[in-house]
Formats: structure tokens, C-alpha cells, sequence
């Protein structure tokens, strides 16, 4: 009897608990963002931005609004600043148009989202204090450092621009913009001489599907030397 009930008790001991809760399942990570695309039909041609929505969701759902509500539907680009050839700023929007201002937004600075100003840039324009960007935007030709937030800077300048995506085709039609002639008396204080003359309309601001991966090489391709001539 003592053999048997010794087997049963090393029996129960080598078996799990009864009504012992498995562990839980660490929780599924949280599905990524995926980034947007917006197509700016112009006079001069089609421009597709690729929008950063997980690094500026802010900014990023902001011009959103005004494209899915079409307030940037019959707007303009209508300043270029030209630095120097092929190097610049064209920047667009309503222009403080009141039937067509939402209401101003809370900067996200580079420091915050990891972007950076680079060559293709888009990022909003503001006048005033840090939040107060609503609708303009612009678009950089050339790296632009220093529209970053640089917090060795004092005061505004230590902030910087909310840059939140960056053009993806038609750099072509943004460099043409750039080009295009402008009033040498238009425009007030820094943006006087660089009002377009004639604004480039846009005519329209669209989401669009994310434009097809470009296919890589073919490693054989790749190692097939070139015909003799």
C-alpha cells in the first residue's frame, strides 16, 4: 500500500498543475504605418510625394485633411527662391485663403521625426511662432540644412522646419517651377522678387497608390559583359 500511494505522489509531482494557466502570448507588435502618396497635378506637370506618416503624423494628417477635403484644389505654387542654378525653394498653398484655412498645427521638429531637409524635401512653410504653420508648404532643390531644427541655435531658429515627406517623381516639373520667371516687385520683405509671375496652378491634389517597386538587376545581367562593338 505504502509502494502504491508513493507512486501516485511522484506520479502527481512529475505532472503539471492541474488548472495552471499556460503563460500569456507576448502581444502582437503593432501593425506599421504605412506612408501615403499624394499626386499634385500642375500647369507644369504632375508631382507625387510620398508622405512620412509614422515619423510626422501630425503634419503628415494635416495636409491630408486639406487633400481629401480639396482645399488645395485650384491653389498655387507662387514663390521660387532661387539660391543659386538648380538650388532652392518653390513653395505653394492657399496663401491665408480664409474659406480654405483649417486651423494652425503643432510643429514637429527633425529632431523629433529624423527626417532632414535633403533634395526633394517637402516641408511646411510658416511665417509666424513655431505652431502656427496651417496650409503652405514648400519643396527643396538642393540639401537645406538649414531649415533643420538646430537646438545649438537660439530661439526660432533652434526649431526649424517640419519637414514629413519628399517627392518621389516629377523633380523635373519642381525644377522648371524653380525656373520660372518671377515679379521683381511683388512680394513683401525676404519674398519680394520671388513671387511666380504667372502662379503655376495646382490644379489638383489627389491620393494615389504607392508607385511599383523598380525591379533589382539580375545578377547574371549584371555579370554578362557588354557586346564587342
Amino acid at each position: 500500500m505504502r509502494r502504491r500511494t508513493l507512486l501516485v505522489t511522484l506520479a502527481f509531482v512529475a505532472s503539471p498543475a492541474l488548472g495552471q494557466i499556460p503563460p500569456a502570448a507576448p502581444p502582437a507588435p503593432p501593425p506599421a504605418v504605412a506612408n501615403v502618396f499624394v499626386s499634385l497635378t500642375t500647369d507644369a506637370g504632375a508631382i507625387t510625394v510620398e508622405l512620412e506618416r509614422a515619423k510626422a503624423p501630425i503634419t503628415v494628417g494635416n495636409f491630408l485633411r486639406y487633400v481629401d477635403q480639396k482645399r488645395l484644389d485650384n491653389t498655387t505654387f507662387y514663390r521660387a527662391t532661387k539660391v543659386a542654378a538648380g538650388y532652392g525653394l518653390i513653395q505653394g498653398g492657399v496663401r491665408n485663403d480664409p474659406k480654405k484655412l483649417l486651423p494652425p498645427i503643432k510643429l514637429e521638429p527633425t529632431t523629433v521625426t529624423g527626417l532632414t531637409h535633403a533634395s526633394g524635401t517637402l516641408s511646411m512653410a510658416r511665417g509666424g511662432p513655431p505652431n502656427s504653420a496651417t496650409a503652405d508648404f514648400f519643396i527643396t532643390i538642393g540639401t537645406m540644412k538649414s531649415m533643420d531644427a538646430d537646438p545649438t541655435q537660439a530661439g526660432d531658429d533652434a526649431l526649424g522646419y517640419a519637414a514629413f515627406g519628399h517627392v518621389v517623381s516629377g523633380m523635373d516639373v519642381v525644377n522648371k517651377i524653380l525656373e520660372s520667371p518671377t515679379s521683381p516687385t511683388e512680394g513683401e520683405g525676404v519674398m519680394k522678387g520671388q513671387m511666380l509671375a504667372p502662379k503655376i496652378r495646382i490644379i489638383t491634389a489627389r491620393r494615389v497608390p504607392a508607385p511599383p517597386a523598380e525591379p533589382a538587376a539580375s545578377p547574371a545581367a549584371a555579370a554578362t559583359p557588354p557586346p564587342a562593338p
